[in-house]
């Protein structure tokens, strides 16, 4: 009868089981299990409240902001110009929260407002001067471009005698005189100034041979020129969009 071995009688230690490891150990990994279970639900409800923070913001979004993203989106623009757009209306959004006396020009509306912070005191029809390449047989040139941005104003005149420059006879079309007129109110009774010789005027005199507004400039009617006149000064801000 073959002898039986001595690691396979009953009772005898198993040579392959490791030592059990203590009390103590076991206790310290469960509770690191435990401590790391609660972080991950707190970053999880963490993550959860900024989300519905970030809804909660959205949803309640100003609806100008959201016009804004809208209408900036339909613009064909290029990526400067873009961001001139958005810089001037993001610029005017924030004087609504201001207790100033501002200008807006909206000029796809074709309006221009008198703001006191976000009221309305008055708004008014404004014609856009056409963009413009000129030049003369001397050789001079003009160019006015659409103006865009965030302003402050120049000054201010009334009663302007106005020297008529020679690109006021190149857009009709016109051989300058020897000879150019200074005519009063030639650009208009009121002429606001902007940077870049950019203005904001009433309509010329009917002997200007200014027909409309100066290019690249803003034409708006006297009577709402002079109703807003005492408003405008040198600090006055001029946001046109």
């Amino acid at each position: 009868m073959p002898e039986r071995r001595k690691d396979s009688r009953p009772g005898s230690p198993d040579r392959r089981s490791f030592p059990r490891p203590p009390l103590w150990l076991n206790l310290a990994i469960l509770l690191l299990a435990i401590l790391g279970l609660a972080g991950a639900r707190l970053h999880r409800g963490r993550l959860d409240r900024q989300f519905d923070a970030l809804l909660r913001t959205s949803d309640s979004a100003p609806a100008e902001m959201r016009r804004l993203r809208a209408e900036l989106a339909e613009l064909d623009l290029t990526r400067d110009a873009l961001g001139k757009e958005l810089d001037s209306r993001m610029a005017y959004m924030e004087s609504q929260r201001s207790d100033q006396f501002y200008l807006a020009i909206d000029t796809s509306r074709r309006k221009l407002m008198l703001h006191y912070g976000d009221d309305i005191v008055r708004e008014a029809d404004v014609q856009i001067g056409p963009p413009a390449n000129l030049e003369s047989p001397e050789g001079q040139r003009w160019t006015f471009v659409p103006l865009k941005g965030a302003f402050v104003v120049r000054g201010k005149q009334t009663g302007v005698g106005w020297h008529v420059p020679v690109w006021a006879y190149l857009m009709n079309r016109q051989r300058p005189p020897a000879t150019r007129p200074t005519i009063e109110n030639g650009i208009g009774r009121y002429v606001v100034y902007l940077p870049n010789n950019y203005l904001i005027h009433s309509p010329p005199a009917a002997e200007s041979p200014l027909k409309g507004p100066k290019p690249g400039s803003f034409m708006v009617p006297e009577d709402d020129l002079r109703a807003i006149w005492p408003r405008i000064d040198q600090n006055t801000r001029v946001f046109i969009f």
